[in-house]
Protein backbone atom coordinates (compact mmCIF):
# COMPACT_ATOMS: atom_id res chain seq x y z
CA UNK A 1 0.00 0.00 0.00
CA UNK A 2 1.00 3.48 -0.81
CA UNK A 3 2.25 5.20 2.28
CA UNK A 4 0.82 8.13 1.41
CA UNK A 5 -2.29 6.88 1.07
CA UNK A 6 -1.60 4.88 4.83
CA UNK A 7 -0.79 8.83 5.96
CA UNK A 8 -3.78 10.13 4.87
CA UNK A 9 -6.13 7.37 6.19
CA UNK A 10 -4.67 7.57 10.16
CA UNK A 11 -5.04 11.27 9.73
CA UNK A 12 -8.77 10.62 8.54
CA UNK A 13 -9.31 8.28 11.46
CA UNK A 14 -7.77 10.70 14.04
CA UNK A 15 -10.02 13.52 12.89
CA UNK A 16 -12.82 11.05 12.93
CA UNK A 17 -12.31 10.18 16.44
CA UNK A 18 -11.88 13.45 17.64
CA UNK A 19 -14.48 14.49 16.45
CA UNK A 20 -16.52 11.39 17.88
CA UNK A 21 -15.51 12.48 20.90
CA UNK A 22 -16.35 15.83 21.06
CA UNK A 23 -19.93 15.51 19.73
CA UNK A 24 -20.98 12.73 22.22
CA UNK A 25 -19.82 15.30 24.77
CA UNK A 26 -22.26 18.20 23.17
CA UNK A 27 -24.97 15.92 23.75
CA UNK A 28 -25.78 16.39 27.03
CA UNK A 29 -24.79 19.44 28.22
CA UNK A 30 -27.14 22.77 28.32
CA UNK A 31 -26.70 26.43 28.82
CA UNK A 32 -27.58 28.29 31.98
CA UNK A 33 -30.70 28.33 33.79
CA UNK A 34 -32.63 31.69 33.73
CA UNK A 35 -32.13 33.55 36.69
CA UNK A 36 -35.75 33.33 38.48
CA UNK A 37 -37.90 36.60 38.28
CA UNK A 38 -38.05 39.43 41.01
CA UNK A 39 -40.09 39.37 44.21
CA UNK A 40 -42.37 42.05 42.04
CA UNK A 41 -42.59 40.66 38.82
CA UNK A 42 -46.66 41.79 38.58
CA UNK A 43 -47.69 37.60 38.40
CA UNK A 44 -50.36 36.08 40.54
CA UNK A 45 -48.39 33.14 41.37
CA UNK A 46 -44.65 32.24 41.05
CA UNK A 47 -43.87 31.08 37.81
CA UNK A 48 -41.54 28.65 36.14
CA UNK A 49 -38.52 30.80 35.11
CA UNK A 50 -38.37 28.27 31.98
CA UNK A 51 -35.30 25.94 30.70
CA UNK A 52 -32.00 26.13 29.76
CA UNK A 53 -31.00 26.56 25.79
CA UNK A 54 -30.00 22.97 24.29
CA UNK A 55 -26.46 23.74 22.89
CA UNK A 56 -26.58 20.34 20.66
CA UNK A 57 -29.90 21.50 18.77
CA UNK A 58 -27.96 22.31 15.85
CA UNK A 59 -25.57 19.42 15.74
CA UNK A 60 -27.48 17.37 12.86
CA UNK A 61 -26.95 20.68 10.90
CA UNK A 62 -23.31 20.76 11.47
CA UNK A 63 -22.70 17.44 10.61
CA UNK A 64 -24.63 17.32 7.71
CA UNK A 65 -22.78 20.46 5.91
CA UNK A 66 -19.07 18.66 7.74
CA UNK A 67 -20.50 15.48 5.45
CA UNK A 68 -21.40 17.12 2.69
CA UNK A 69 -17.68 19.49 2.53
CA UNK A 70 -15.61 16.44 3.33
CA UNK A 71 -17.34 14.89 0.30
CA UNK A 72 -16.78 17.40 -2.13
CA UNK A 73 -13.13 17.59 -0.96
CA UNK A 74 -12.58 13.98 -1.03
CA UNK A 75 -14.08 13.80 -4.80
CA UNK A 76 -12.62 16.61 -6.03
CA UNK A 77 -9.24 14.80 -4.36
CA UNK A 78 -9.39 11.33 -6.49
CA UNK A 79 -10.38 13.34 -9.73
CA UNK A 80 -7.62 14.85 -9.56
CA UNK A 81 -5.78 11.87 -8.36
CA UNK A 82 -7.34 9.61 -11.15
CA UNK A 83 -6.16 12.22 -13.69
CA UNK A 84 -2.87 12.65 -12.76
CA UNK A 85 -2.79 8.62 -13.36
Amino acid sequence: MNPLKIKIMKKIINITLLFAALFIGIQNMHAQDVPPPPPDHGASTDQDPGGGAPIGSGLFILLGMAGAYGGMKGYKYFKKEKEEQ
